[in-house]
């Protein structure tokens, strides 16, 4: 196995040029001019050069691998103590250099690309926003900030990522409750006291795709240091105008090296999205109507959201064993949005709701590094505390029942309603983790985590499908046990074999965004309205896989074997839209193969490459025509690949390609509707990228290169359906100084 070490107070040169990307008409005129310009330039070795054009996006991310752009070395979160080639978990790591080379700048569209990840739409009964399924479980409220739960459901960008990280399989031993089919990390940048740089970004394309960041670093002085990221965007959805799509963002970030072992980082993240929305299209007897342009209704359709949240990290070094992080937040969220599909006979079906979300959060982690009994123990030990609110949380669609908007379908004007929910979880949690070395061939990891919360949902009276719903209010406690287990055998000097057992818990009512609507994961009653004895839905994983560590630790390979079962699932009714449910009555299964790679496979080609095959099936529901049913929003199969070839010293090429096998329409959790289906699709990219100097980059990327017509998620009745992004091009001139 790898060499593992206890990182802390790791301070590493931040100076990274953001890549990006060129129209495809310059893009040839700037290519050819660097090849006239370069034609007798001399060959230089590219594992230096490697580390030289990437030693800013990997110094500057004290996780990366050095020199290797695609590959990442370790997770940010403290609680994952091993390196990712040595931890007993399939983990799909996507890098700065790999996003900016992607081209892709929203991270729904960065995810929904990767192996065993599929979209859901917005719907009647849940927020529209970005809404993740891993491995065909829900994991929308499985996002992460810098390994702190995020607020609300938003768009998101990656103006101010240095890596996303997914972890694939149930992890509430460090997540918390959820994460059944993983969950995913944003890391975010940090202020750096090693020098003072400015990276400028702008971009233009298709579309009237334009886009403009400035990344900066300022060093104060020995002990002090502030960065500053903005960014301004806007585009239209290709082939879809008027739909279309508005970004502004701010993240500061400032470090303060107290003493040798005390340090403080704070964060504030201030993001802004305006967009005019696109519910796609709908099936026409079961097939996409790909003659519908835009359906929106143009002067009312709109979502828009906003974020601000403040992040203070205390780290600090007791000795030379032992080291204390203190994490707190505070954040808030809104989403609002009106946004008009089209149902099978034309009519218009007009979703609205608004929601102002507020979580405060505090997690300490005590680290133990040392050695016990002649074997070495990395010891984690902490305490999280969370309080989540939801205020003004209303949905539906609106010409029936209560939305967050009254509309006047004359005049396109709505005016925005009162509050109809209220709700509140509060959260305390301990864990205990232990990763213990026994000898050089064998690693154990173990832990535990109890959480415990409470829960609080008050839905006031609203009139709805079947008339009037009278005024409501929840409150129950409750807590769950979860643990990890997980071996490592390592014979080989490079690679290993591993075995990991792992399981996580849902709470009933858990979505906060569905509030009273149990078929989307809102609060579920039984038909005497009873609440409080549903016990938390269970979930555990067992995986078998392998990892190496090729060519000087430059190119990870791995591959697992992998079955979720989830029980106890709590199931929805007829009524979606209601609280009406069946208690702990469902159980469903996923199991398959998923294999990656990501580094340096020559000294000139650089790739990421995953592929995922499942198979799910529904094993227990309230209603037996279920059983045997695959889920819903389910791939069976979806691979990506990325590679980059440095074909000069100054000039790169690459690619992306991405593939998904047909999906069914549902529920989460449901049994899939086997009548409501999109196709299989691949979709392919193209990038290249022309460094004129230090300071001077010039980058293109084209996405969807055949202009491919295919379909991304679509809602359980086929009146919402997702389209891919038809053909663009882009290029961005970076400078740095």
């Amino acid at each position: 196995m790898s060499e593992s070490t206890f990182i802390h107070n790791a301070q590493v040169k931040s100076s990274y040029c953001p890549k990006s990307a060129p129209l495809a008409s310059s893009l040839a005129l700037a290519i050819s001019t660097g090849f006239v310009i370069n034609v007798n330039a001399q060959e230089v070795n590219l594992d230096s050069l490697v580390v030289e054009e990437s030693q800013i996006a990997a110094d500057d991310n004290p996780y990366a691998e050095p020199g290797v752009p695609y590959k990442a070395k370790k997770l940010s979160d403290s609680k994952r103590s091993r390196d990712i080639a040595d931890t007993p978990a399939t983990m799909t790591v996507l890098t700065k250099q790999s996003i900016d080379d992607s081209g892709k700048t929203e991270l729904k569209d960065i995810l929904s690309a990767q192996p065993g990840i599929t979209l859901g739409t917005g719907e009647g009964g849940n927020s529209f926003g970005d809404r993740y399924i891993i491995r065909g479980y829900e994991a929308r409220s499985d996002v992460f900030t810098d390994g702190l739960r995020e607020p609300g459901l938003i768009s998101r960008d990656t103006f101010a990522l240095e890596q996303v990280e997914i972890s694939k399989g149930p992890s509430s031993t460090f997540a918390g409750r959820g994460s059944t089919g993983g969950a995913v990390n944003s890391v975010t940048k940090k202020a750096s006291l090693e020098d003072d740089f400015v990276n400028l970004s702008v971009g233009a394309g298709t579309d009237d795709y334009q886009r403009y960041s400035i990344d900066t670093n300022k060093v104060v002085s020995d002990d002090l240091a502030l960065r500053a990221n903005l960014l301004y965007a806007e585009k239209d959805v290709p082939d879809r105008e008027p739909a279309g799509e508005k970004r502004i963002g701010l993240l500061l970030s400032t470090v303060y090296q107290a003493s040798d072992d005390l340090k403080l980082t704070a964060d504030y993240y201030h993001y802004e999205s305006d967009d005019t929305p696109d519910a796609g299209t709908y099936l026409v007897d079961g097939e996409p109507n790909t003659e519908q342009g835009y359906p929106g209704i143009e002067d009312l359709d709109f979502q828009r959201s906003q974020a601000d949240t403040l992040t203070i990290t205390i780290d600090k070094q007791i000795n030379d064993n032992v080291r204390l992080e203190n994490k707190s937040r505070y954040g808030v969220t809104s989403n609002e949005y009106i946004t008009t599909s089209k149902r099978s006979n034309g009519e218009d079906r007009t979703f609205a709701g608004w929601q102002d979300n507020k979580y405060l959060g505090n997690q300490t982690n005590l680290i133990i590094d040392q050695e016990l009994a002649g074997q070495r123990h990395t010891i984690i030990t902490g305490v999280e505390l969370a309080q989540e609110k939801v205020l003004g949380a209303t949905t539906g669609y609106a010409q029936n029942f209560a939305g967050g908007y009254d509309i006047d379908f004359t005049s396109n004007t709505a005016t925005k309603l009162d509050a109809v929910t209220d709700y509140k979880l509060n959260t305390v949690s301990a864990y205990l983790m232990d990763t213990i070395t026994l000898n050089q061939d064998w690693e154990v990891f173990g832990g535990l985590r109890y959480d415990y919360f409470q829960y609080d949902l008050s839905i006031a009276e609203t009139e709805g499908r079947n008339g009037t719903n009278p005024a409501s209010s929840y409150e129950f406690e409750d807590g769950f046990l979860n643990g990890h287990l997980g071996v490592v055998y390592s014979p080989w000097e490079n690679g290993n074999i591993y075995a990991n057992w792992s399981t996580s818990s849902n709470i009933n009512g858990g979505e906060a965004d569905s509030a009273g609507n149990c078929g989307y994961g809102g609060i579920c009653t039984d038909a005497d309205g009873n609440y409080q004895d549903a016990k938390p839905e269970q979930s555990r994983n067992i995986e078998l896989g392998t990892k190496w560590n090729l060519f000087n630790e430059k190119l990870l390979l791995t591959a697992a074997l992998f079955q979720i079962t989830k029980d106890d699932v709590i199931e929805g009714d007829n009524d979606s839209y209601s609280t009406g449910g069946n208690m702990n009555t469902g159980k469903n299964r996923v199991e398959g193969l998923e294999v990656g790679l990501s580094g340096n496979l020559t000294d000139k080609l650089s790739g990421q490459f995953g592929f995922a095959w499942m198979d799910s099936e529904t094993l227990e529901s309230y209603d037996q025509d279920n059983v045997g049913k695959p889920k819903a929003n389910f791939a069976e199969k979806s691979a990506n690949l990325q590679l980059r070839y440095q074909l000069l010293p100054k000039f790169a090429l690459g690619g992306n390609v991405t593939y998904s096998s047909e999906i069914y329409g549902g529920q989460p959790d449901a049994a899939a509707s086997e009548d409501i289906r999109l196709s299989g699709y691949t979709v392919y990219d193209l990038f290249a990228s022309y460094q004129f100097n230090e300071q001077l980059e010039l980058r293109g990327n084209i996405q969807n290169l055949t202009d491919k017509d295919y379909y991304t998620a679509l809602y359980r009745g086929g009146s919402i359906v997702y389209i891919g992004d038809a053909r663009t091009a882009n290029l961005t001139l970076n400078y740095k100084f």
